[in-house]
């Protein structure tokens, strides 16, 4: 099952662990509580609250005076949750980084400056942080937006390490490597290996 419903799914019934709501109402409490990092819309709510009803983890009660369907968990969706929150979150093995994918293409693509490439990066994933700081700082006494902000801090931080990392790595590499017509290849080495004996 895709990680992405996975947690739209448990992050609503978690909200209606707290009391019975309506779609759009699901919504704005998913976005306040995560402080509007994973913006969810309507149609994916409703899309999401379709499933649960089908496990039977959510029921359909009569409708709102606005003629909203309003859900409530069921025993076997609060069961869900509670094992949900009591489950260590498993990361893809390995996870699947568009960033060390582009860097790993990028040395063996002639003719990419691999070195502009973590520049640029560095410099982008620089002002993501400055903006998360900002977002921590609105954040003002909210946990839930605090424990959020604070992660994406923390993953943006790790990137910057890992970029000068690898620049480090490169220019190592760079110092090290012989001009070509220095390089002994395998078969050079063992043919010259036999002429001796």
């Amino acid at each position: 099952m895709h990680t992405r419903y996975m947690s739209v799914k448990h992050g609503l019934l978690a909200l209606l662990e707290r009391a019975p709501m309506y779609g759009y109402q699901l919504r704005q409490e998913f976005e306040a509580s995560t402080g509007s990092t994973w913006p969810l819309n309507v149609g994916q709510v409703y899309t999401t609250l379709s499933r649960l009803e089908r496990d039977g983890l959510v029921e359909a009660q009569d409708s709102t005076e606005e003629s909203q369907r309003v859900y409530a968990i069921t025993d076997d969706g609060r069961v869900e949750v509670r094992s949900w929150f009591a489950t260590p979150v498993r990361h893809e093995s390995p996870r699947r980084d568009e960033l060390a994918i582009k860097l790993a293409l990028a040395v063996r693509t002639p003719g990419v400056d691999i070195a502009a490439v973590i520049q640029a990066q560095r410099a982008a994933t620089i002002r993501t942080l400055q903006e998360y700081t900002r977002a921590r700082e609105a954040a003002g006494d909210d946990l839930s937006w605090l424990l959020v902000a604070d992660s994406l801090i923390f993953t943006a931080e790790a990137e910057i390490r890992w970029l000068d990392h690898c620049e480090t790595r490169l220019a190592r590499a760079q110092r090290s490597a012989k001009p070509p017509a220095e390089r002994s290849s395998p078969v050079r080495a063992r043919t010259t290996e036999g002429t001796r004996s």
